[in-house]
């Protein structure tokens, strides 16, 4: 079933990566999880959905105070994306966003704007068939303010040359919304109940 959108003048799709346009979020949680256990913590599944775009820096010093941990920022960075690149097999395209992706390609300018390294963006959308159907990418090293700050969402629409009020952005985090709602850019809640 396709996704349906708001009424609008959008001349530009914006899209999340992680729980968008990949249907990855269990598959990072797994990732999370078991470097996370290697030091000996836990990262339950609620919080991990909570902090869906949280940088990473913030929920490894987060996780750390709240379980009496020292996990090193970098080192489990390192082995959380070690561990989703193993699993990445398992990454499907979200149920109902292809069409979006592929009309947006054919008739819109397009971009990718998420939280995650530019690698890590670029695996899952080249494994997903999906990379080239974009013209830009923001991402975390692309901004110094994460979501729910508009500041990723704004960058893309300069580097596409399109107004934000002509936008529309294709998210499934709380703090995306907010930061599409912050950038004045209309959006779409991908998990939202379908009729």
């Amino acid at each position: 079933m396709i996704i349906p959108l708001p009424h609008g003048d959008f001349r530009a799709y914006l899209f999340d990566c992680d729980g968008t346009v990949a249907d990855s979020m269990p598959v990072h949680h797994r990732a999370w999880s078991r470097a996370v256990g290697e030091w000996g913590g836990e990262f339950p599944e609620d919080l991990f959905y909570a902090w869906g775009g949280r940088p990473v820096a913030d929920i490894v010093a987060d996780l750390n105070g709240r379980q009496g941990l020292a996990m090193p920022v970098a080192e489990v960075a390192r082995r959380r994306e070690e561990l989703y690149r193993e699993l990445l097999p398992e990454v499907t395209l979200l149920p109902g966003i292809l069409p979006h992706i592929e009309e947006a390609h054919r008739h819109r300018r397009s971009a990718v704007v998420s939280g995650s390294t530019r690698d890590s963006v670029l695996a899952s959308l080249t494994a997903l068939g999906v990379a080239e159907s974009f013209e830009t990418l923001v991402c975390a090293e692309d901004v110094t303010r994460p979501k729910p700050d508009p500041e990723g969402f704004l960058l893309a629409a300069r580097r596409l040359g399109v107004e934000p009020r002509h936008c529309l952005v294709f998210e499934d985090s709380p703090l995306g919304l907010a930061a599409a709602a912050a950038a004045g850019m209309a959006a779409v809640d991908v998990l939202a109940p379908r009729g």
